[in-house]
């Protein structure tokens, strides 16, 4: 095994430039995306007004890396100053003012259209534009398209069946909140979850959407909860036996953090009869799960952690070294990039080798099915090496730490089903 790592972020995005999307639009539709696109514009306006300093800045200061987002070339240079041999794309390449989103807000923030027909027309036009770019190097990226599938689960199913077929196109993401809709534990949606799973593209939510409308300007209330509605469709799948149903089934919340999945773990087995105050529920779980909770994460649940922070890196063993999986948040400026070779180092000094390389890579591998011998020829090029990273190349993993990571199985009396 060549010692350079296979680095597969599982968090990057992509976009157009907004007035670059209208090829992509059916002609019927461009006077109301001009109109959008001019909303657009002057969203960034107001922007710009209180924030222009930090806006300019960075977009000055990193033009070309920028480029990335729809510029193919541009972005393999940008992955291999970084030693990331691989990626997965997901839309909304501009984090600050959304000058690369999908037309009418299709990515991100795609619950909040009203306009279902709105919703398939920009979500689609943000995938056409996607197998383009992907068809470029599919071996290195992982395509994720959007479906709107709150808005209408038939076209969801054709859009899914039509995005299996792309190169390169590796997963689809669907709306964080349903809001007034259905939500993703009833049974409209089952042909869709059948659909993914038989063509294996694990299903996605990304951290973005948020009910904003409740909370009257304060940041600080979107920050406290917007993780827990990102991660929130994976407890309605998980209980509602989705994943029973669809054994195959891969459900990744991304850019959400991990820390959530060691307190679900633990409290959720307890459910299971873990202590006799939860015993009267576990007959009722039982009769929708045949396995604890926590034994879903890294067969069925998993997390795109970028960028993971260093406390996640510690809590390995309990969030699963199978279920975590790192990424850069290229081209936004909270992610690691361009600086990605300082954060490895930083964060990954201490880390086993062979823990490392599944953090890193190894778990992204398995869920996007990348080929690692193809990708192991571009990390001999680009990727880092334990030393790069400053480790020490003979520190063993702790073959106990992952059961003991488990501590409530003993402390509940809790019997794993593996």
């Amino acid at each position: 095994m060549s010692e350079r790592y296979v680095i597969i972020s599982a968090d990057g995005h992509c976009g157009l430039p907004l007035a670059d999307y209208r090829p992509y639009i059916e002609a019927r539709l461009h006077p109301v995306f001009d109109d959008w696109v001019a909303s657009k514009n002057a969203e960034r306006s107001k922007k710009l007004e209180v924030n222009f300093e930090y806006i300019m800045g960075w977009e000055t200061s990193n033009a070309e890396g920028l480029r990335g987002a729809y510029d193919p070339a541009v972005r393999d240079r940008e992955l291999d100053q970084d030693g990331v041999s691989a990626d997965v794309l997901f839309a909304d390449a501009d984090a600050i003012t959304g000058m690369g989103s999908p037309p009418f807000g299709a990515g991100l923030s795609a619950g909040e259209i009203d306009d279902p027909n709105l919703a398939f027309a920009g979500a689609r036009a943000h995938n056409r534009f996607l197998a383009e770019l992907c068809s470029t190097s599919p071996e290195r990226r992982a395509g994720i398209a959007l479906i709107p599938l709150c808005h209408d689960p038939s076209r969801a199913v054709a859009e899914a069946e039509w995005a299996a077929e792309q190169p390169g196109i590796r997963g689809v993401m669907i709306p964080t909140m349903w809001r007034d809709r259905a939500p993703y534990s009833s049974d409209v949606y089952e042909d869709f979850w059948a659909v993914c799973a038989a063509a294996h593209l694990p299903v996605h939510t990304h951290s973005g959407e948020a009910p904003q409308e409740d909370y009257n300007g304060h940041l600080g209330i979107y920050l406290a909860e917007v993780v827990w509605w990102a991660a929130r469709p994976s407890w309605h799948l998980l209980f509602s036996g989705a994943f029973e149903r669809h054994p195959d089934l891969m459900f990744v919340v991304t850019e959400a953090a991990a820390y959530w999945i060691a307190d679900s773990k633990w409290k959720w087995d307890q459910y299971m009869g873990g202590g006799h105050t939860t015993k009267k529920m576990a007959a009722l779980l039982e009769g929708k799960i045949s396995k604890l909770p926590s034994e879903y994460f890294g067969t069925n649940l998993f997390a795109g952690a970028s960028t993971m922070s260093r406390e996640e890196i510690r809590r390995r063993y309990v969030l699963g070294l199978d279920a975590v999986m790192w990424g850069t948040d290229y081209p936004h400026p909270e992610g690691s990039w361009p600086n990605t070779a300082v954060k490895l180092k930083t964060d990954f000094c201490d880390v086993p080798v062979e823990e490392t390389r599944q953090l890193l890579g190894g778990t992204a591998a398995r869920v996007y099915g990348f080929d690692l011998d193809a990708l192991q020829v571009v990390a001999d090029r680009i990727g880092p090496t334990p030393s790069d990273l400053a480790q020490d190349p003979s520190l063993a993993a702790d073959p106990d730490a992952p059961a003991s990571a488990k501590w409530w199985l003993a402390e509940y009396g809790i019997t794993p089903t593996r």
